[in-house]
Parts: C-alpha cells; structure tokens; sequence
C-alpha cells in the first residue's frame, strides 16, 4: 500500500496588465507548491482540472503533467511551478486532481481543494 501524503498550497495572483475587463477577458496566474509529506517518492504523471466561472461556464483541461514537466517529488521534497488561466469573469473557482505514480509504480491521486480567482477587493 502506497504510503503517499501529499499537500498542496496555492496563491493566485491577478494578471491586470494582460486582462481587458472591457472585453470579459480576466487573467490569473497561481502558483502551486506540491509538499510531498510521505515516506515514498512518486512522479506528477497527469492533470484534470475543473475550471468554474461566476456565470457557472465550466472548462475541464487535462493533460501530461504541469508546465510541461512531468516531476519526481522526493519523499520531504516540494516542488512548485507557476502557470495561469482566463476567465469571461471576475470571479471564478479552480479545483481539481494530479494523477501520481510512486516510484513501486502505485498509482493514486493527490486532490486540489477548490481555490477562488478573483479581481482584488471585488469579494470580502
């Protein structure tokens, strides 16, 4: 039995510079820290995403691994990457899952609480 125990942190940033509210265009970037906790090191192999709108338009994207890597996460390691998304809203709410692969070859998933993309100051 695969002895995993992963966290994952994440801080989401509004790119002004690149949106065009004018547009419905928003842009955010996060950037997520993968804390490996447990005894075992194992490999980011896949990703699906869950990406929700304040107008309740759902987006699912999936694919190979994170920022074109697929990383080993040490057993005590971290690894953290910076990636970003567009929205038609100012509001919206990501979650989601990495598929993972202990180095016994075990697969098991590690989840992604839903996180808020927001405007600054625009919720309180």
């Amino acid at each position: 039995m695969v002895k995993a125990n992963f966290s994952v942190r994440v801080v989401t940033h509004y790119v002004e510079e690149q949106s065009e509210p004018d547009k419905n265009r928003y842009v955010f970037s996060y950037t997520i820290t993968i804390e490996n906790n447990g005894d075992i090191d194992a490999q980011l192999r896949h990703r699906k995403w869950l990406i929700t709108d304040s107008n309740g338009k759902k987006l699912v994207i999936e694919g190979e691994g994170v920022v074109g890597e697929q990383p080993l996460i040490a057993a005590g390691d971290q690894y953290t990457y910076t990636s970003g998304t567009v929205l038609e809203t100012p509001v919206g709410v990501m979650q989601g899952f990495y598929s993972m692969q202990s180095i016994d070859e075990e697969d098991f998933d590690v989840e992604i609480s839903p996180f808020r993309l927001a405007l600054p100051n625009i919720l309180h």
